[in-house]
């Protein structure tokens, strides 16, 4: 036989139908070379980020939050430009923020709709935008501390709008008489302006005149008849529902160099009266309303204010519910007063001082004198005995020998 002859059954053998072990290993090379990465380094486990489109919003609100600094801080520094600030400066007068600050304890000012007001916004995206100018509301609220007691308080801000309506957003001044009220803690209201009252601008633009609402009265009387205490500064000219808000509180003083308060000022009286050249002060000043019990008490500036609102509130609790605080002193209980003895003469038809009188028995120091200059014939206040808060009564015999007139007797009913 040949040699092709003995090649036949070789050929026969390699030609036969193909294992299946070997079909396995060849498709699993096959799908292993499909899934192997191109990088002959090792394998690209990165994923293909999407690149970002310039409407596409933080998601940490990053935006908002630096919205809400911006408009912060417009609020805390006024625009000395304008003509509303430069006027209030001129008059002598604390801005809003600057009395807040005095008058508060240190650090313990806690703002309450720091960001409530007018914005114009400039649109930078689709989805962006930014604030371009800010107009707070003329009403600053919020928490804050007299010599550690917790209260509520709200200031006016004459420069925007002179404390009208129309720069104003009366339904967080309203809140502040609603949380004080729930809360049971003092409220002190800084009053210059109408405190949201009736606008000219307003009416101009309604082409009609209205009443204003005097929102939050509910709110007040509530916390007088609660025993709440409210204590009011005139810091400037309390116009309409401002005076109406002041007069309103429990206790009330006016800065002597730059207070006054009427219902409507110099210019409507003039043209309703035709008394023209009227002033703040001749109008509404403290020689008016501090002589005639509309106001209680006189300062000498808006400091002075500041210091009888400390004091009036350390002999008052915060609430009718509670009882006042009791702040010791270094006058010793026992301590004897000698000049007592001399101090009433024995001839009945001569006078002596009342108040030396009241100052010698109570704690040194402590006796706070409430309406000296209205209602003369009486003398009314706040002092006292070894640390504890009493209410003081006497007729004065310096004035109509000790014989009280209307006004005395007005004054002696009001503080019981």
């Amino acid at each position: 036989m040949g040699d092709d002859d003995h090649e036949q059954p070789d050929v026969a053998k390699t030609e036969g139908p193909p294992s299946r072990s070997g079909t396995a290993t060849s498709r699993a090379a096959q799908l292993t070379e499909h899934l192997a990465s191109p990088d002959k380094n090792g394998p690209n486990t990165s994923r293909r980020r999407r690149k970002p489109k310039q409407d596409d919003l933080p998601a940490d609100y990053s935006d908002i939050l630096g919205q809400l600094k911006q408009l912060r801080t417009f609020a805390a520094n006024p625009d000395p430009t304008k003509t509303g600030y430069v006027r209030h400066r001129e008059a002598g007068k604390l801005w809003v923020r600057d009395r807040i600050e005095q008058l508060l304890d240190k650090g313990s000012f806690r703002e309450v709709g720091s960001v409530t007001g007018k914005v114009n916004w400039k649109q930078t995206g689709p989805l962006t935008e930014e604030p371009l100018d800010f107009q707070p509301s003329n009403n600053v609220n919020g928490f804050g501390e007299l010599r550690g007691r917790r209260i509520c308080f709200s200031a006016d801000d004459f420069t925007i709008r002179a404390g009208h309506a129309d720069g104003a957003l009366f339904a967080k001044t309203v809140y502040m008489e609603q949380l004080a009220l729930k809360m049971k803690i003092p409220i002190v209201k800084l009053v210059d302006g109408s405190s949201g009252g009736g606008s000219v601008t307003t009416i101009v633009t309604n082409g009609y005149a209205y009443i204003p609402p005097l929102q939050g009265a509910h709110e007040i009387v509530a916390q007088l008849n609660a025993g709440i205490p409210n204590l009011g500064a005139a810091l400037g000219t309390a116009i309409g529902l401002g005076a109406a808000r002041l007069v309103a509180c429990h206790f009330s003083v006016m800065a002597g160099d730059v207070g006054s308060l009427f219902n409507a000022g110099p210019s409507v009286v003039a043209n309703a009266t035709f008394e023209e050249g009227l002033s703040f002060a001749e109008l509404g000043g403290p020689a008016v309303h501090c002589t005639n019990g509309t106001i209680d008490n006189l300062a000498a500036n808006e400091a002075g204010c500041f210091e009888q609102l400390r004091d009036i509130l350390s002999y008052l609790p915060n609430c009718g519910t509670q009882i006042p605080p009791c702040i010791p002193g270094d006058d010793p209980v026992e301590r004897l007063c000698p000049e007592l003895r001399t101090l009433i003469p024995r001839k009945r038809e001569r006078m002596y001082d009342v108040r030396k009188l009241i100052t010698t028995v109570v704690d040194n120091g402590s006796f706070f004198e409430i309406g000296a200059l209205w209602g003369r014939c009486a003398i009314v206040g706040l002092a006292r005995l070894g640390g504890k808060a009493i209410g003081v009564i006497a007729n004065n015999a310096e004035v109509l020998t000790g014989a009280l007139d209307a006004q005395g007797s007005q004054k002696i009913t009001r503080h019981l």
